[in-house]
């Protein structure tokens, strides 16, 4: 069923989730990850949340060139598993438990907002990871420049709207850690960088915006 919904990449994918978390015992450590979404037992919600990676994989294959990739807020990575990589992978998580599973299952390199190297990467993805932040704009500000100069940002959040917090509700997610919605953070962008696409996810109502951005 799952291979029907999902397809064999996502499916193999919930299936290592779900036999490497205990999301019922780790849930308070998790929630954050998208792990619980990603494995969830109503199919329709995980489907919405596997769209943003798929959404986020199809703006890499038609924008992005060759070179180095950072995953900014990685979690376990999973778009790593959707894209045809074009250079190294490097990710920024602050979690071990997540980041120690990233590395072991794509040979990802971890780095920080300090170590990795200006104008170095030729996409960056930041998917669902900067609304958990309280200063946005000090972050894009260091990120920004990390980014090679024909590289791509490659951004997703939620909407926050009324059908997205209803969709949480009925998905049974009740922690409230957003500080901003997806439009707050592309206002944000905007400033150092120039939209490129966009893709909404699903198309209605629209859950989650996944965005693709080159240097101004």
């Amino acid at each position: 069923m799952d291979k029907l919904i999902f397809g064999s990449a996502i499916a193999a994918r919930r299936q290592v989730l779900q036999s490497h978390f205990d999301v019922r015992r780790q849930f308070e450590e998790i929630e954050e990850s998208c792990i619980p979404s990603y494995v969830h037992g109503n199919r329709l919600a995980a489907w919405v949340a596997w769209q943003r990676n798929k959404a986020a994989a199809r703006l890499y294959a038609e924008h992005a060139a060759a070179g180095p990739i950072l995953d900014f807020g990685a979690a376990t990575g999973e778009v790593g598993h959707l894209i045809d990589k074009r250079g190294p992978y490097e990710i920024i998580e602050q979690d071990e438990v997540l980041a120690r599973a990233c590395a072991q299952w794509q040979s990802a390199e971890r780095k920080s907002l300090e170590t990795a190297e200006q104008g170095k990467y030729a996409a960056i993805f930041a998917l669902d990871s900067l609304e958990h932040n309280e200063d946005i704009p000090s972050l894009v500000a260091r990120l920004a420049p990390l980014l090679r100069r024909d590289g791509m940002f490659i951004l997703s959040g939620p909407t926050e709207s009324a059908f997205y917090r209803l969709g949480r509700k009925l998905a049974g997610f009740s922690g409230h850690y957003h500080h901003s919605t997806i439009y707050d953070i592309e206002a944000i962008f905007a400033r150092h960088m120039r939209l490129v696409d966009a893709r909404r996810v699903p198309f209605f109502p629209t859950l989650f915006r996944v965005t693709a951005w080159r240097l101004s």
